[in-house]
């Protein structure tokens, strides 16, 4: 599993010109999901989300996590994490999760952002033409990988 991290201003995903979601102060994370992920896949990157500190605190050190601030998250399904340039000039996806595989562990991530953050999280549409629009606030841009645990 592996994730783009941004702390945000501001975020919203649309689908055919329509704002499906919106958040104020927090994380925009864009999710992808590799053909061997697992429930601990799941749990490893959803607790690193929110116990990340990267706000910053009243000495201006990034010290805070996005629960101790309250804020906000805005989750968003990117098959294109795993895209493998090795060969040619367009990549290819043969390591992103079929939407059979994927599709549940999405909706698990939900549940467990939910559960950890103690509100409900803001999703984009699975499998949708998505458009996103963000304030990267910064900008602090994290890259993770649960295979990767660095």
């Amino acid at each position: 599993m592996r994730v783009v991290i941004q702390r945000v201003k501001q975020a919203s995903v649309s689908v055919d010109s329509k704002i499906v979601s919106q958040i104020d102060s927090g994380l925009m994370v864009l999710l992808g999901i590799e053909n061997n992920d697992t429930d601990k896949d799941v749990d490893w990157i959803c607790k690193k989300i929110v116990q990340m500190r990267i706000f910053s605190d009243d000495a201006d050190k990034m010290n805070l996590s996005i629960q101790d601030i309250g804020g906000n998250i805005l989750l968003i399904s990117q098959f294109t994490l795993f895209a493998s340039t090795k060969k040619g000039n367009r990549p290819g996806f043969t390591e992103a999760a079929r939407p059979e595989k994927s599709v549940p562990l999405y909706e698990q991530c939900i549940v467990t952002l939910n559960k950890l953050l103690g509100k409900e999280i803001e999703t984009g549409i699975f499998g949708a033409n998505m458009q996103v629009q963000l304030i990267n606030d910064g900008p602090v841009t994290i890259i993770m990988d649960s295979k990767r645990p660095e």
